[in-house]
């Protein structure tokens, strides 16, 4: 029945259309991908990727899960603390360094997803944002993490020892590549069979249960794909900047990342990478207010969730199907 009337709604040639469409919008932004570093600050491009991967990654938790994590900033932070003290003290390369980031993330993501995952709501987001906490004033105590200082000085050095990673062009075009790699794997588990549970659990948890699927295993590994997602976004930070500081581990770092994904679209693909985008430019752009940026931040979130609740990219995407609705 429900199979029946979403084909009368959407036409074949509606639906090929669509896809058409959005083949030819991910060409377009590809292509000015490629062509960006010319004519933008190549640094400032790197940080608005490492953090679209990051809200992208924070996006599969709460847009297809379900699940509002408050402490997604100790897997970003702490992925970005294990590459540069890996890169900086022991000298392993940078691809080396993020990948050690990568499965420090995934192993911390999948002790918290143990103890969180069977809660729900807001007993959930506490449980996440507590264990965050924790973990920060570990990397403000902790001798390697160069307390408030944070890990300076980290070599970018030079990807397979073949790409000389010190020059801004050479590892912007990295960082997008690692992007691209991040984003497919998220894609690809959107709509997959997997995807297609984690949207079912979402909307309905206990049919899901009532229908056989073991629940609480499809939250916890969507949890820790997250979440070392999120700690790739974190490790490349590290060394676009050669820097892991406090910064990236605050809880403040967990609240923006949810600002991104609000702002851009939760529960959408591209949303969240274009709500990184409106932040990281507005903070960049408008750093000489001060704290007043934290203000216009907080404005921007109450407009969004007045006047854009489904976030820019949610409205948009609302607007174009709206006419095909009609037309059907």
């Amino acid at each position: 029945m429900l199979a029946t009337s979403h084909k009368s709604a959407v036409s074949p040639g509606a639906q090929s259309a669509s896809i058409k469409l959005s083949y030819l919008g991910g060409v377009i932004a590809l292509a000015a991908l490629l062509a960006a570093p010319f004519a933008i600050y190549p640094v400032f491009l790197m940080k608005v990727l490492c953090f679209a991967l990051f809200a992208t990654a924070f996006n599969l938790l709460i847009g297809y899960v379900g699940l509002l994590s408050f402490g997604h900033a100790m897997f970003f932070g702490g992925a970005a603390y294990i590459c540069g003290y890996t890169v900086k003290s022991f000298g392993l390369t940078p691809e080396l360094g993020i990948l050690a980031g990568v499965a420090f993330a995934a192993v911390l993501g999948l002790v918290t997803g143990l103890l969180a995952i069977r809660r729900q709501g807001i007993y959930f987001a506490m449980v996440t944002l507590a264990l965050a906490q924790m973990f920060f004033f570990f990397c403000l105590q902790a001798p390697f993490t160069g307390g408030e200082d944070g890990l300076q000085g980290v070599p970018r050095g030079a990807l397979f020892g073949l790409v000389d990673l010190s020059q801004d062009i050479n590892l912007y075009y990295v960082v997008l590549a690692i992007f691209l790699i991040g984003f497919a794997i998220i894609y690809r588990t959107i709509h997959s069979p997997f995807g297609q549970v984690l949207k079912a659990i979402r909307e309905n948890e206990p049919r899901a249960i009532s229908l056989g699927y073991k629940v609480n295993q499809y939250k916890l590994v969507a949890f820790v794909l997250s979440a070392a997602l999120a700690g790739l976004a974190g490790a490349t930070k590290t060394i676009v900047f050669q820097l892991a500081s406090l910064t990236d581990v605050t809880w403040q770092m967990s609240g923006e990342v949810v600002l991104m994904t609000l702002v851009g679209g939760m529960g959408t693909v591209v949303g969240p990478a274009v709500g990184a985008a409106v932040i990281v430019t507005m903070q960049n752009y408008l750093a000489g207010l001060g704290e007043w940026v934290l203000v216009i931040q907080g404005a921007i979130f109450v407009l969004a969730v007045c006047l854009f609740r489904r976030g820019l990219v949610g409205e948009i995407l609302a607007l174009h199907r709206s006419p095909r609705k009609a037309k059907g």
